[in-house]
């Protein structure tokens, strides 16, 4: 989100807090079921708060809200409401005009010409709808993009090229949902696409993407890439885009443990400093996951309850570069063991 000015004086003395994003997408696959969001801001501290996905809420195999400009967190109330309506089976474009007569954030008095959204769904026969608003006192330039199966919205943009670009980036990148938000996230791959980070010579300094398939549950997302902070004038979609493209070789591997039939990815690989680990399994079981390195060395053990889906990431920033493997064992001794590389 694009955080207003003294953005930790506000924190410190009221539980709302005033931000502001740029440019993001929220769209649908009506053949997968999929619905997925990315974006981007030049934000600095913008990671206290989780990062930029902050600005999205989806429901699996349902739609999916991104509000932005000028917003009011903790909680995000115009976000959640517009949630609720869509749970109450309103259409994007009757939960848009809800949300400008029931304007819940007292940012700029509870004015809904401030606030930017971009709404997508299913309708009952599985066919997808959108619908955007940019009130007129977002900062400028701001804009919006519909199509069939997308909502494209920014502000505070170097220009139209940005919103052009993240549109032509969705219709002429072929493959999956993932593929095609990646494609807009390129589109807006420019110095300043938010006119803030211009003098850095990136696009933003945070970036995200995520997709949900219809049986994911609401806190385990198919796919989640975020890129917290960049360092200045390194470029946070070319840190997605390397992500994303690790994320398409991720190791993953489906194993019987006992009765049960378990799910064990691995990401990225190789892997720098962070391991994401994640386990699905239609059961509850205690489980002892182990790393080792090529010698044999247990690096780290951590024993789990899973019941269904498990996720965490493991810091190896300090472990030596090289060969090694993580096992995931149950109770009675069976086993899987999945190896990877740290460079």
């Amino acid at each position: 989100m694009k955080n207003l000015i003294l953005l930790s004086f506000f924190l410190s003395l009221s539980i709302n807090i005033y931000s502001q994003d740029t440019f993001s997408i929220i769209a649908v696959d009506s053949i997968t079921g999929e619905v997925g969001a990315a974006g981007a801001t030049c934000v600095d501290g913008i990671a206290q708060w989780g990062g930029i996905q902050l600005l999205n809420k989806i429901i699996p195999g349902k739609g999916g809200v991104n509000a932005q400009a000028w917003i009011c967190l903790n909680p995000h109330i115009n976000l959640d409401n517009a949630i609720t309506q869509m749970e109450s089976e309103l259409s994007p474009q009757e939960i848009i005009d809800w949300l400008i007569l029931n304007d819940a954030c007292n940012s700029q008095n509870f004015n809904p010409e401030y606030r930017q959204y971009g709404v997508v769904d299913f309708d009952d026969n599985g066919h997808p709808r959108t619908a955007a608003f940019t009130g007129s006192n977002a900062d400028n330039f701001k804009g919006h993009r519909t199509g069939a199966d997308y909502s494209i919205q920014g502000n505070i943009l170097l220009g139209a090229e940005v919103l052009d670009g993240m549109e032509n980036g969705f219709n002429n990148t072929n493959g999956s949902l993932a593929q095609k938000l990646m494609g807009a996230m390129q589109g807006a791959n420019m110095p300043g696409a938010d006119q803030r980070c211009l003098a850095r010579g990136t696009s933003s300094t945070s970036a995200f993407l995520r997709i949900f398939k219809p049986s994911d549950d609401l806190n385990d997302p198919y796919l989640e890439l975020s890129i917290l902070e960049m360092p200045f004038g390194e470029e946070p979609i070319d840190s997605l885009q390397s992500l994303f493209s690790t994320w398409e070789n991720t190791t993953s591997t489906e194993s019987i443990l006992g009765e049960n039939k378990i799910r064990i990815n691995l990401f990225p690989n190789p892997v720098n400093n962070s391991l994401q680990i994640s386990l699905k399994i239609d059961a509850q079981l205690d489980l002892s996951l182990y790393i080792f390195n090529a010698t044999s060395e247990i690096m780290m053990e951590k024993n789990i309850s899973i019941y269904k889906n498990w996720n965490d990431q493991i810091n190896i920033k300090n472990f030596p570069n090289g060969l090694y493997y993580l096992k995931v064992e149950s109770k009675n001794g069976e086993s899987k063991t999945i190896k990877f590389i740290k460079n």
